[in-house]
């Protein structure tokens, strides 16, 4: 079977960024440009030269790339040659090979928007697509508001295209611009394009998901004919984002009909890469990854149920759709008040201890989980307080420390700028071994200092000295915290839930519950601290 090359246009640092609360830096945005390289897409695009000195600078100092680096920017404005637009100017002066422009092909935006005649429209259309091309860069068309043009007045919105394809465009994007379109919609009119004499392998979509369809509706173009795909990494974006390439490319790797019809850039290998992509984009916007994120959420391969993972256990794809490890992911057995005993073994097993099914230890720690989920914990995400109760039934967990006791204080006060903070300070006795050991951390909350608290301060005087431990946690760090309030009146508990990572790019998350928000944080401060010692083989301090 002959098989399509199809192309992965990446615009996560153009379209990306105009996501609400998204600023990125020059260096971030040359880390994400490497990361897309990485990955395999065709295309990136890097901005917007002239708009905005930070992708001024970008261009200055592009990576190299296997991909092609595209500038983007507009067609020419009314009232000028394409020769002495400004605007244009700036886009071309990048230097890049590949340049995008955008520019109308909605009668009511040609009007309204822009103000002009609809034929004066066009004729900036061709004449900025002549220039382009005259400078020997690859063009390409992004048509705004196709869909809805096409739907308003279909004949003058594929006049707008071919205006643009017979003066040299590479390649014609159709855009649904508002994300208001559904996949039929999008891959009939995708035929109807076809139809009109713009072959499919010089066609792209790029969509934008108000109605939660970018992905869809992507997939439905490509069915349809068109041979480029415009998204961005963890689908950023203005308002509710852009079609997301991190669930496109493996759909389109794996998934009938794409895989056997159709050739991307995206390797095997590099496509074991895409958790790692996600979560690099996460860490620059310093974000919590989306657990129900498809492919590479945490749980996307979580399995709850006892009955679906007794039957994982038999043969993984009764419960999986591919294999998490093709996309860098995992497998996880969580642990509930919902779960049997083949749970409890798969999980123990990840955790490297072999229970034999008749042992009498088994329903102990079951019970013992439903217990105290009854009592407010949750064990379905906290997978690592979850393998320390179990390790502490079975008399596996070492004894690497005892707190002694520990005092938080938070104070507002004016610092010496005048300015109102609020100052956490904490004090942690520990023992270990025969030594007596106590710490102190104090932090500041200011606009200009930073925004820190108390359990921010509980943490660090926790993991200041450890004696002989310390070496084992000093590539620690707590990624994210959570608070739940669970119950209510008098019978209500606070949950909080802790998410750590080291230096091995592992994460685990634990749990504390507690009727007070820093005891609660506090033990699950410890059994992160706990679990790190044990998974690392830390010695028990004698």
């Amino acid at each position: 079977m002959t098989t399509d090359r199809l192309y992965l246009y990446d615009t996560t640092l153009r379209d990306g960024a105009q996501t609400q609360g998204v600023q990125f830096t020059t260096a971030e945005k040359i880390r994400i440009a490497q990361v897309l390289d990485a990955l395999g897409v065709d295309y990136i695009e890097g901005g917007w030269p002239g708009a905005n000195p930070t992708d001024s600078e970008f261009f200055e100092a592009a990576p190299k790339t296997r991909a092609t680096m595209a500038a983007f920017g507009m067609t020419k404005r009314s009232g000028r040659s394409a020769q002495n637009d400004d605007v244009l100017a700036a886009v071309l002066n990048a230097g890049t090979p590949a340049v995008t422009l955008v520019g109308k092909s909605h009668e009511f935006h040609v009007r309204t928007a822009l103000g002009i005649p609809l034929d004066e429209n066009l004729d900036n259309i061709r004449q900025s697509f002549a220039h382009v091309t005259a400078q020997g860069r690859e063009a390409m068309f992004d048509a705004e508001h196709f869909f809805d043009g096409y739907k308003s007045d279909p004949s003058y919105a594929l006049t707008c295209l071919h205006a643009a394809f017979t003066e040299g465009a590479r390649w014609i994007v159709l855009c649904d611009t508002n994300g208001g379109t559904l996949p039929g919609e999008v891959a009939r009119t995708v035929e109807r394009v076809i139809a009109s004499g713009i072959p499919g392998d010089r066609l792209g979509i790029h969509t934008h998901d108000d109605t939660g369809h970018a992905v869809a509706n992507s997939l439905a173009a490509v069915e349809a004919g068109a041979r480029q795909i415009q998204g961005t990494l963890n689908g950023l974006g203005e308002r509710c984002g852009n079609a997301n390439l991190v669930t496109l490319i493996p759909t389109l790797l794996l998934k009938e009909p794409f895989a056997s019809r159709l050739q991307t850039g995206v390797t095997e290998e590099a496509l074991k890469g895409l958790l790692k992509a996600s979560r690099t984009l996460d860490d620059i916007l310093n974000r919590v990854p989306a657990k129900q994120a498809p492919y590479v959420g945490g749980a996307a391969f979580a399995h709850k149920a006892g009955l679906h993972a007794s039957a994982i256990a038999k043969d993984p794809t009764t419960y999986e759709h591919i294999n998490p490890a093709a996309v860098g992911n995992a497998r996880i057995i969580p642990m509930s008040n919902q779960a049997g005993q083949s749970n409890l073994r798969s999980r123990l097993r990840e955790a490297g201890i072999e229970v034999e099914l008749s042992d009498p230890r088994l329903p102990r720690i079951l019970d013992a989980v439903k217990e105290r989920e009854s009592r407010g914990y949750a064990y379905d995400t906290a997978q690592a307080s979850f393998e320390l109760l179990a390790r502490r039934e079975l008399s596996l967990l070492p004894r690497f420390f005892d707190v002694e006791r520990y005092r938080v204080i938070s104070e507002r006060r004016r610092n010496a700028k005048g300015q109102i903070v609020t100052v956490s300070e904490a004090v942690v006795t520990v023992e270990i071994g025969r030594k007596r050991i106590t710490s102190f951390h104090e932090n500041h909350h200011s606009p200009e200092e930073g925004d820190t608290g108390p359990v921010h301060a509980l943490s660090k005087a926790l993991a200041a000295d450890l004696g002989i431990l310390q070496d084992f946690i000093a590539d620690m760090r707590l990624a994210d915290f959570a608070v739940r309030i669970v119950g209510s009146g008098t019978e209500a508990v606070t949950r909080v839930v802790i998410d750590s990572e080291d230096g091995q790019g592992r994460q685990w998350t634990t749990v504390g519950v507690s009727g007070n928000i820093i005891d609660a944080s506090f033990d699950a401060l410890v059994d992160a601290i706990t679990w790190k010692l044990v998974r690392d083989g830390a010695p028990v301090p004698a």
